[in-house]
Parts: structure tokens; C-alpha cells; sequence
């Protein structure tokens, strides 16, 4: 098995694309039974949300606040699932909750190890 993570892609900035409490407490409800889907099947390999502040460094040394505060799509998540291919990894991602919602997205990409382990 290999190991892929999930980037999950949603408008964090826009406010009216934001949901309110008891509509949060659905989605986290949504998300949670998706990823204890997937570790009943003993492919979670951990996961974090991400924070919507942060700061972007170009190529030139410029830093931004961040992240591309000039598009509304963020990365607000991932996960990382073992799959023994990328197929199997999409079709783990295709139930995340996230795509409900209009205009979200995720990513899959194969973790490759660039740096040997210390």
C-alpha cells in the first residue's frame, strides 16, 4: 500500500459561502462518518484541518498574506489514505462530504519520499 493525500478545497474566505452553526455541525457529522469509513477499512493514515491565515513567499523573496488571497478557493484540509493506487485513492476521496458543496474540489497525489529517513 501506498500512501496519498487528500487536499480538500472549499471557499473559506467568501461569507456568504459560510455555514452557519447547526450547518457545521451536519458537515463535521458528514465528514467525520467519511473518515471513519475509511479507517474501518484500515486506510486513514492521519489528517489535519488548516488554519485560514498564513503567508506566501515568491520566487523573488515577496511574502504575501496568504494563502492566494486573490482566488476564494483555499485548502482548508487533507488526509492521508492508503491505497494501492491512485485510483483506489480516488474512489476513497469521491465520498469526501466536501464535494457537496458548489464549486468544491479535492486533489489526490501519491506521497513520494524526496529526503531520506534520519
Amino acid at each position: 500500500m501506498e500512501e496519498y493525500i487528500v487536499f480538500m478545497r472549499l471557499d473559506l474566505l467568501t461569507k456568504d459561502a459560510q455555514p452557519s452553526p447547526e450547518q457545521m455541525q451536519v458537515y463535521m457529522k458528514q465528514y467525520q462518518d467519511w473518515v471513519s469509513g475509511i479507517a474501518a477499512q484500515n486506510k486513514f493514515a492521519g489528517g489535519k484541518g488548516l488554519a485560514t491565515e498564513g503567508k506566501v513567499i515568491t520566487s523573488n523573496d515577496v511574502v504575501t498574506d496568504g494563502p492566494f488571497v486573490e482566488i476564494k478557493e483555499s485548502i482548508a484540509g487533507f488526509i492521508i489514505v492508503k491505497a494501492a493506487s491512485l485510483d483506489e485513492a480516488t474512489e476513497l476521496a469521491r465520498g469526501c462530504p466536501i464535494l457537496k458543496g458548489a464549486d468544491n474540489s479535492v486533489e489526490i497525489r501519491k506521497i513520494s519520499t524526496v529526503h531520506p529517513a534520519s
